[in-house]
């Protein structure tokens, strides 16, 4: 994967619309964090936004294409989806679909956010019973 800076400085400068736009390097391509949450990734200078099943239809019928990459010899498909063409033509067509993938985003945060306590009482139960085990 290849991100050239250009393509990278004019897709950012096509989502700030949406908000403060920063990007990291990340295996190869880049990704894309939009008020500090990471929503999109550039590959090989195209632009994918974070889907889920609430917002993948509607990707879908425009015509998008989902973030597919090659491991271990297989094709992995990722939750993130190129946006329509006509969206890269300017902020205000780009930003529906910024906001579209900003709320999968917040969904997927808050998901793993009501997770972490049903994880951390699952550790302690784990734990509580080794020591009982360890008692007898």
């Amino acid at each position: 994967m290849s991100v050239g800076a250009d393509f990278r400085e004019f897709v950012v400068d096509q989502l700030r619309a949406a908000g403060t736009v920063t990007w990291r390097p990340m295996f190869g391509g880049v990704g894309l964090y939009l008020d500090g949450l990471f929503f999109a990734l550039i590959a090989d200078d195209r632009l994918f936004l974070k889907v889920d099943p609430q917002s993948q239809e509607a990707f879908a019928v425009a015509g998008c294409e989902p973030f597919v990459y090659q491991a271990a010899g297989r094709a992995t498909t990722m939750g993130y989806w190129t946006v329509p063409a006509e969206a890269m033509e300017s902020p205000a067509m780009m930003q529906p679909w910024a906001r579209l993938a900003l709320a999968a985003a917040l969904r997927a945060r808050a998901a793993k956010a009501s997770a972490a306590p049903r994880k951390a009482r699952a550790v302690r139960a784990q734990t509580q019973a080794g020591k009982a085990a360890r008692r007898k």
